[in-house]
């Protein structure tokens, strides 16, 4: 598995790297076939300082599709435990999918 972390106009700094990391192993915990993972930090930042926001963006590779998460907060940490519970959810959604084996064949009349 790959892990990218970068960031658009933010410093990714060794403290916001381990705190990603760790928040993500939950999500490598529920699935294992993660291919690659990429998360980008940016800031947005609107007329006033008040609506200036950090954007946390994520995306899974899994085998066969690609899972996106965005969240925006006003804190970089609160962002990360956001984006990594949308993350977990989108790929135990995926899973279950995956598992799902309750469809019919169909069938051919004649």
């Amino acid at each position: 598995m790959n892990l990218t972390i970068s960031g658009h106009h933010v410093e990714v700094t060794p403290a916001m790297r381990s705190y990603v990391t760790d928040k993500l192993d939950r999500v490598i915990r529920h699935f294992d076939q993660v291919v690659d993972i990429r998360i980008q930090f940016t800031v947005e930042n609107k007329n006033s300082e008040k609506e200036k926001r950090q954007c946390a963006m994520g995306s899974i590779h899994v085998k066969g599709k690609t899972l996106v998460a965005k969240c925006k907060h006003a804190n970089v940490y609160p962002a990360v435990d956001k984006l990594a519970d949308m993350l977990d959810e989108l790929v135990v959604d995926y899973k279950k999918s995956l598992q799902n084996h309750h469809f019919s064949a169909p069938k051919r009349l004649m």
